[in-house]
C-alpha cells in the first residue's frame, strides 16, 4: 500500500482546501429547516463552492454521482442523493457531507443536523457519534496504528449500545479523492499500518442505533441504508499527521481545539 506522504506546501494547499469545506458546512446548517428539500441544500452548497469560494464540488459527476453534496436522513447511513422531492421534517436528522477541490487538493467534512427538534434517542446517537470522532482524533500522532483508530470507535460505539458499520470507512485523501490508506472505523489496538508525519487522511465513523448491516439501493447505485431501518449518523473530518499530534484541517470555528 503507498501511502503519499504530503510536503510542507501540499499540507498548506489541503489546509485551505480544509478550511473551505468547513465554511461550507457553516455556511448550510441554519438553512436546515423544516419543509427544506435536500435537492433545494445541494443548490445553495454548489453556488456557495462555485461560486463564492470559485472551487469545485468533488462528488458532482464523481462516478456518475449526480449531485454536488451527499445528504443522509434517518436510516441513510451514506451517499444519500438530494432530491427536489425529499422534503425534510420536523424530528428528522440529516447528515450533509461536503467534498470540495481547491487548487487541486480535498477537504472532505460532513456533520450531523437535527431537523427542528430531533427526539433524544436520535440526539443522543448524534453525540456518541461525535464523541467517537473525537476520541479518534485525540489518538492521531506518529508510531499510533489505524488499528488504534479503529478499536477506539468501536469500543465506544459499543460501551453505548450501537454498532459500528463495516462496510464504509475513512480514506487518505489529497490530490485525489479517495487514497490509500483505508481508514476502518473498527479494529484492534496496536494492529495496522503505524502512522508518521505528512499522512493526510479522513476519518469518518457511520454509527447505527440497531445492527450494522447496510443495504446498498440497487435503482440508483449509491444510496445505503441501515438494513433494520434504524437510525444512523456520521461525523466526518479531514486531518494530517503532524510531529506530535494531528491537525484537523476541516474544523469548524463552532467546535473545541481538536487534537
Amino acid at each position: 500500500m503507498a501511502v503519499s506522504i504530503k510536503t510542507a506546501e501540499e499540507l498548506e494547499r489541503m489546509r485551505v482546501a480544509g478550511r473551505m469545506t468547513a465554511e461550507v458546512l457553516e455556511m448550510i446548517e441554519p438553512h436546515v429547516q423544516v419543509g427544506v428539500t435536500t435537492g433545494e441544500l445541494d443548490r445553495i452548497c454548489h453556488e456557495y463552492i462555485t461560486g463564492t469560494l470559485q472551487a469545485v464540488p468533488a462528488p458532482l459527476n464523481y462516478h456518475g454521482f449526480p449531485k454536488s453534496i451527499c445528504t443522509s436522513v434517518n436510516d441513510v447511513v451514506c451517499h444519500g442523493i438530494p432530491s427536489d422531492s425529499k422534503k425534510l421534517k420536523n424530528g428528522d436528522i440529516i447528515n450533509i457531507d461536503v467534498t470540495i477541490i481547491k487548487d487541486g487538493y480535498h477537504g472532505d467534512s460532513s456533520i450531523m443536523v437535527q431537523v427542528g427538534e430531533a427526539p433524544s434517542h436520535a440526539r443522543r446517537l448524534i453525540e456518541v457519534t461525535q464523541e467517537c470522532l473525537y476520541r479518534a482524533l485525540e489518538l492521531v500522532r506518529p508510531g499510533a496504528t489505524l488499528g488504534d483508530i479503529g478499536h477506539t470507535i468501536q469500543a465506544h460505539a459499543e460501551k453505548n449500545y450501537y454498532s459500528v458499520v463495516r462496510e464504509y470507512c475513512g480514506h487518505g485523501i489529497g490530490k485525489v479523492f479517495h487514497e490509500d490508506p483505508q481508514v476502518l472505523h473498527y479494529g484492534r489496538k496496536g494492529s495496522g499500518m503505524v502512522l508518521e508525519p505528512g499522512m493526510t487522511f479522513t476519518i469518518e465513523p457511520m454509527i447505527n442505533a440497531g445492527r450494522r448491516h447496510t443495504r446498498l439501493n440497487k435503482k440508483d447505485g449509491w444510496t445505503v441504508t441501515t438494513r433494520d431501518g434504524r437510525l444512523s449518523a456520521q461525523w466526518e473530518h479531514t486531518l494530517g499527521v503532524t510531529e506530535d499530534g494531528c491537525e484537523v484541517f476541516t474544523r469548524r470555528s463552532n467546535e473545541p481545539a481538536l487534537a
